[in-house]
């Protein structure tokens, strides 16, 4: 692409998901998906797709918070398959380095001076892109939420009802401490940064299952790009005897798991989100359980909205779909 994006990484390899109920998807699946190479994904639909309605070729964007969690690849590949089903699309994968408000809105604002006629984005904070949004629907563009909603209007929504799933952790962490006869003690929970909307709702969430117990909430040590701000808050935090570790995403989940096996330690660690990584600590043990999302559903009915809404067959704005979570634990695997 000859547009330079600031601050727009590299993508990075796809998670697994194991999938108990999978989300009924609005539209048919393929068969096959292409491969992109490393960097910002540039794909025009393969020779046969469905021509779009119009007959007019589209270009659409999608927007992560960064390109380092291996979640996003999955919003990646779902984005991949409806490209592939639709046919007609230009489609780009971008995100900053960092979780950066001014970083991402960058990259809003480079897609919409790339020509971009639609954008699905995991907005990093509720406020700080909105400035970019509102340029971009301004020159046209439609605005879809994938994972992580702005407060700026949209056509639609689609992430996880992180508030109830952050309870849903809760209540995990709470069977299993139950079931060692624990009914006291500190925990620990782990966030990504003061802004990022998803992550606090979850932590909303979890707070909210502990409401009237006898354990004790620590204050959230936020990871801020620096997974080591995660292992030494663990380390102090099993040095004070906490009997438990919430992570609240991919990469604040690892950073337990990693921290908590270096040590040695036996404790009850509920996580977010199921990369290899996180998979690989669940089936040793180290974790108990992590809440798998949908987030190829995000991607795929996502960019299918998206379409639809350019091609004015779907009207509605500010519509939300809760995508929903399953508890993986080592037995469920």
């Amino acid at each position: 692409m000859g547009l330079s994006l600031a601050g727009c990484g590299a993508a990075t390899t796809p998670e697994i998901i194991m999938p108990d109920k999978p989300m009924q998807s609005s539209a048919a699946p393929v068969q096959q998906t292409t491969e992109q190479d490393a960097g910002t994904q540039d794909t025009a639909a393969p020779d046969g797709g469905n021509t779009a309605v119009s007959g007019k070729k589209h270009t659409v964007y999608l927007i992560t918070m960064d390109l380092t969690d291996n979640y996003w690849k999955s919003i990646d590949d779902g984005c991949l398959q409806a490209v592939s089903e639709l046919g007609d699309i230009t489609y780009k994968w971008t995100g900053p380095d960092a979780h950066d408000d001014a970083l991402q809105s960058a990259c809003v604002d480079a897609a919409v001076a790339d020509g971009a006629n639609a954008i699905l984005i995991a907005a990093n904070s509720a406020e700080g892109v909105n400035a970019s949004l509102a340029k971009a629907a301004e020159a046209g563009c439609k605005i879809v939420y994938v994972d992580s909603a702005a407060t700026y209007d949209c056509v639609t929504a689609l992430s996880t009802d992180n508030v109830a799933a952050g309870r849903t952790a809760g209540e995990t962490m709470k069977a299993a401490l139950q079931e060692q006869g624990i009914t006291e003690g500190a925990i620990g929970i782990m966030g990504v940064t003061v802004d990022t909307a998803s992550c606090v709702a979850r932590e909303t969430g979890f707070r909210e299952a502990f409401e009237g117990t006898a354990f004790t909430l620590a204050e959230t040590v936020y990871m801020q790009d620096d997974v080591a701000n995660i292992k030494n808050a663990v380390a102090d935090g099993l040095s004070q005897n906490y009997v438990g570790f919430f992570g609240t995403n991919e990469g604040t989940t690892v950073g337990v798991g990693e921290a908590a096996k270096e040590a040695g330690a036996k404790t009850v660690i509920v996580g977010f989100d199921t990369s290899d990584a996180v998979l690989a600590l669940v089936s040793e043990g180290v974790i108990h359980a992590t809440m798998q999302q949908n987030p190829s559903v995000m991607g795929h009915d996502g960019m299918t909205i998206a379409i639809r809404s350019l091609e004015g067959t779907y009207t509605d704005t500010n519509t939300k779909t809760d995508t929903g979570v399953t508890v993986i634990t080592k037995e469920s695997m």
